[in-house]
C-alpha cells in the first residue's frame, strides 16, 4: 500500500542556535541544520523511516529546490519533484539557549502558476496509491479550490485523501466532501466553527456535524500537551499526552499525522491508530529543531510494534 504525499509550499528548514537574541546586533549561530520541509515532505520522511513504501511528490525550484532534493535523497526518501520558476522558501527557526524560547521565521513561498500545477496534478495521476496525504500550506495566490480538483481527481480512483491545511484551503477542502481523514489542530478545528470550543463536548459536536454532513469521515484533532482526539461515526477515542521533555515543536503535527495513517493504513483499531500518533507527536516535541521521530523512539513511547512491522534506519 503505497502513499503518496503533496507538498505545493515546501521548504528548506533551518534551524540553529544562539545564546541570545539582541536588535540590531550581528546574532552568531551554532549548530546549523537543514532539513526537507513542509507538511507532506516530513509526513513522507516519518512514513520511510516507519518503513512504509511512499513517495513524496512536492512543487520545486531554483537552488533551494535542487538542496531539497539532495536531502530528501540523503535520508532515502522516494519523491518527484516538480521543477517551478520560483525558487524554494527557506524558513528559519532559532533557538535561544539563555531563555529557552524558539523562535520560528516562516516565508509566504513563491507563487506558482496554473502550468505548474496542471504538471503535478498529473504527476501524481501516474502514481499507484491508496493513499493521498494533502498537507502543509498553499502558495500565495494559489485558491482554496484546488484542495477539491486533488480530492475528487484522488477520490475518482478510488484513492483515500488524508488533509492537514490551514487558511482557506481547510474550509474549501473540507466542503469538497472528499476527505477521509481531515487533521487539524484545535485553533483550526474552531476557525472551521467560527467560535472558541474550549469543551470538550463541542469540538465532539463540531467534528461529528462535519461527519453527518457527508464531508469527512473521520476528524482527528491534535490538542497539544492534552493530548489527541480522534472521531468518526463508528466511535470516539481520546488520548493522554505522554509525559516527554518538550524541546520543539517543530514537526510535532507532521508526525502525528504520519503514525496516524501508517497504523491506519495497516488495519489497526482507530483507538490503537491514535495512540501510535500521539506517541509519534511527542517523540518529535522531545527533539531538538527539526527533527523528526524515528520510530524506535516512538515504540519506547507506545510500546513495541508487532515482529516485522515498522523499522528503525541504521
Amino acid at each position: 500500500m503505497t502513499t503518496v504525499t503533496l507538498t505545493l509550499n515546501p521548504a528548506i528548514d533551518l534551524w540553529s542556535e544562539t545564546e541570545q537574541i539582541r536588535p540590531n546586533h550581528k546574532v552568531r549561530t551554532i549548530n546549523d541544520r537543514y532539513d526537507p520541509g513542509g507538511g507532506g515532505i516530513n509526513v513522507a520522511r516519518v512514513l520511510h523511516n516507519f518503513g512504509a513504501p511512499v513517495v513524496a511528490v512536492a512543487l520545486a525550484g531554483g537552488v533551494t529546490g535542487n538542496l531539497l532534493g539532495e536531502l530528501l535523497d540523503q535520508e532515502g526518501v522516494p519523491h518527484r519533484l516538480v521543477e517551478t520558476a520560483g525558487r524554494t522558501r527557506i524558513n528559519h527557526v532559532v533557538f535561544e539557549r539563555r531563555t529557552g524560547h524558539e523562535f520560528r521565521f516562516v516565508l509566504a513561498g513563491p507563487p506558482v502558476s496554473p502550468a505548474e500545477i496542471d504538471e503535478v496534478l498529473a504527476l501524481i495521476d501516474t502514481i499507484p496509491a491508496t493513499r493521498l496525504v494533502v498537507s502543509g500550506s498553499l502558495p500565495p495566490g494559489l485558491p482554496g479550490s484546488v484542495m477539491g480538483d486533488i480530492g475528487r481527481r484522488a477520490q475518482a480512483r478510488g484513492i483515500k485523501v488524508a488533509v492537514d491545511t490551514s487558511g482557506e484551503a481547510l474550509p474549501a477542502a473540507v466542503a469538497s466532501g472528499t476527505v477521509d481523514l481531515l487533521k487539524v489542530s484545535l485553533s483550526e478545528l474552531e476557525s472551521l466553527a467560527g467560535r472558541d470550543l474550549a469543551d470538550p463536548a463541542d469540538q465532539e459536536r463540531i467534528a461529528r456535524a462535519l461527519i453527518a454532513e457527508g464531508k469527512v469521515r473521520r476528524v482527528a484533532v491534535s490538542l497539544g500537551g492534552d493530548g489527541a482526539v480522534l472521531i468518526g461515526a463508528d466511535g470516539l477515542w481520546r488520548r493522554a499526552a505522554p509525559p516527554v521533555q518538550a524541546v520543539s515543536t517543530v514537526g510535532a503535527g507532521d508526525s502525528f499525522l504520519a503514525a496516524l495513517v501508517w497504523s491506519l493504513d495497516r488495519g489497526d483499531p482507530p483507538g490503537e491508530a491514535l495512540a501510535w500518533g500521539v506517541a509519534a507527536g511527542a517523540a518529535a516535541v522531545s527533539k531538538p529543531g527539526t527533527r523528526l521521530c524515528q520510530f524506535a523512539d516512538v515504540e519506547r513511547i507506545h510500546g513495541p510494534a508487532p515482529a516485522g512491522i515498522g523499522r528503525s534506519p541504521a
